[in-house]
């Protein structure tokens, strides 16, 4: 609660002097920002209109491209400008986490509207087709902001999950080397420190122009950017009933790479223990007179 008021107020502050420099920027129009046959997809809604905007180059992880390169020119340059007056006015931004310095929330900046209509109307149709499970009737929550890495910027983020029942991470620019992602496997609460299996390791190369769309629980980091620096705009999409039913889950999820695992391991011995008796049973009984 008390947090909860911190934001607020410092939401508040911002809201009552900072200038935006595109005002166009903090509501959503999709003819301007969304990509023709993007818009096209969403608007015929079927799986099929989705696959073939959308590739799935590994279980689990959805590539597309959705927005112009005018979207993304505009939201660098207004975090910059938020940046400026922060600089000017001496005024504190608040980080996407403890460790980043050059990241931005940009819900804190008047961009939450932009971002829920986004999320609720573009991103929960594709997202209700492909995770199911986490979708419900709609999201309720949402967080969104920008990171930057490499040169002169934040160090990469290491091997981690994400507070999200299904993250869109968005490449707004890449210049240099390095810096791909690898995915290691989702994992439910109970097996989040479980070592990845050799089939679930996938690397992926982010480039502008690119989204990737994948449940929060898929563990994932960043590879090194050994030149040069990178910006991507992330989404977290959040559904407060699904993690109030994840208190009710059975002992073994199917999503849950560890879980699928040992529900195997378990059946095989319960098959083997079914086999051990029945083969017992069979030397015990006496044999048969003829």
């Amino acid at each position: 609660m008390f947090q909860a008021k911190r934001r607020k107020t410092y939401r508040q502050e911002i809201t009552s002097n900072y200038q935006p420099r595109f005002k166009g920027l903090y509501k959503l129009d999709p003819k301007l920002f969304l990509l023709p046959s993007f818009r096209k997809a969403i608007s015929e809604n079927t799986e099929e209109s989705f696959r073939r905007i959308i590739s799935e180059p590994f279980p689990g992880v959805f590539v597309f491209k959705m927005f112009q390169p005018e979207f993304f020119e505009k939201l660098l340059f207004e975090v910059e400008n938020f940046r400026k007056w922060a600089r000017e006015t001496n005024f504190t931004i608040r980080r996407p986490d403890n460790t980043s310095k050059y990241g931005v929330v940009l819900d804190d900046f008047g961009l939450d509207i932009m971002l829920k209509q986004l999320m609720e109307e573009f991103i929960f149709p594709i997202c209700k087709v492909f995770f199911p499970e986490v979708c419900g009737t709609m999201f309720d929550s949402h967080y969104g902001f920008l990171t930057e890495n490499g040169e002169d910027r934040d160090a990469e983020v290491d091997f981690h999950v994400e507070d999200s029942e299904v993250t869109l991470n968005v490449c707004l620019s890449k210049q240099g080397e390095g810096g791909e992602i690898f995915f290691a496997g989702t994992r439910c609460k109970k097996h989040m420190d479980t070592d990845p299996k050799p089939e679930e390791y996938f690397d992926y190369c982010h480039i502008p122009g690119q989204a990737i769309l994948h449940r929060g629980c898929h563990r994932h980091g960043a590879r090194a950017t050994t030149s040069g620096r990178r910006a991507n705009m992330i989404l977290w999409c959040q559904n407060s009933l699904f993690r109030e039913m994840q208190t009710y889950e059975p002992e073994f999820s199917d999503w849950c790479g560890q879980c699928v695992h040992e529900m195997k391991e378990k059946e095989s011995q319960i098959l083997a223990v079914k086999r051990k008796v029945k083969r017992l049973e069979s030397e015990a009984e006496p044999p048969r007179k003829k």
